[in-house]
């Protein structure tokens, strides 16, 4: 559990995402070679020593190896099934550079999943477009980045899943975290659009909803309140809304005891999935007892009406 300083007040956050079923039926265990963003902590290292475990090839990308990462690279290399990669998402050319070195060397990315994240805590207004800036670059262009780099080769062998850990605040808003949830119902949006743009391909895209659960993205931090004029503005009241913001989500964390393996095995399960029958969105939320996952069910229905009323049913 970590600890950020927001409005000058000490209060543990961890990632609030959205929740996902364990998923069993239609499944084949055949190895896949995956391809997984920010997996020196968290969500990502939990999914590639858990599907390195089952047998699939993973290759492990993280920023700044040979530095503060290096203890994360040399745990992760010396598991069986696991190759470490130099990736940042927010430069083009490292993601072009690694995606085209695993291709050369594997022949082929089966699955990636976009899991690299920061997030940040804080009155909008007194965050700067610069700040917010900071979590776009990561949370939203950095998918941009992997989605554009790996879809020329899964076009070519007709075949690809990729998976975006997303989160339930990319379908519901709350205060205090706007500028991260923007750049979630971003990813929600691009994962819905190019669905349609790549299925004819054999193109499967999909996202996890993961609800709060006791991550390491809070000590990477993306962006936060720098304007203290305005904090002084909105006064005490916000401040102790806000305090209280954090302490009902690390309250109801302790009270459910979440374990992030959940969205591990998330991920294992949608992977293992005969392709074709994987859900668009996958809520793991024990909190909300997946109650995003009925809504995002029922969207589904309205959107397909939509589609075919607007007269583009065929996409």
């Amino acid at each position: 559990m970590s600890f950020v300083l927001v409005f000058g007040l000490p209060v543990v956050v961890a990632l609030y995402s959205n929740s996902n079923k364990r998923i069993t039926e239609n499944s084949t265990n055949m190895s896949k070679t995956v391809l997984i963003t920010g997996t020196s902590t968290g969500f990502g290292k939990l999914i590639t020593k858990t599907l390195a475990k089952e047998g699939h090839s993973v290759i492990a990308t993280m920023r700044d190896v040979s530095g503060k990462n290096v203890a994360a690279a040399k745990e992760l290399s010396a598991l069986h099934n696991v190759e470490v990669v130099e990736l940042d998402v927010t430069s083009d050319a490292s993601v072009e550079k690694a995606i085209q070195n695993v291709i050369k060397k594997h022949g082929q990315i089966d699955v990636l999943v976009n899991n690299a994240g920061v997030v940040g805590f804080g009155l909008f207004e007194g965050t700067s477009v610069e700040q917010m800036k900071q979590v776009f670059e990561v949370n939203l262009f950095g998918i941009v980045r992997t989605y554009q780099a790996v879809l020329p080769s899964m076009r070519a062998q007709r075949s690809g899943l990729i998976i975006n850990i997303s989160s339930g605040l990319g379908i519901f808003a709350t205060p205090f975290i706007v500028p991260y949830i923007m750049t979630k119902f971003g990813v929600e949006a691009l994962t819905e659009g190019v669905r349609h743009e790549v299925k004819q391909y054999g193109i499967e895209t999909v996202s996890i909803l993961p609800g709060p659960f006791p991550t390491e993205i809070t000590t990477k931090a993306g962006f936060g309140p720098d304007k203290s004029e305005v904090l002084a503005a909105y006064g005490p009241d916000v401040q102790r809304s806000f305090e209280q913001f954090g302490t009902t989500m690390v309250g109801k964390m302790e009270e459910y005891k979440v374990d992030s393996q959940l969205v591990a095995d998330g991920v294992l399960a949608l992977i293992n999935m005969k392709a074709g029958t994987r859900p668009y969105q996958t809520s793991i939320n024990p909190i909300a007892q997946e109650i995003e996952q009925p809504y995002t069910n029922s969207k589904l229905a309205i959107k397909t009406a939509w589609m075919e009323k607007m007269g583009w049913g065929a996409y």
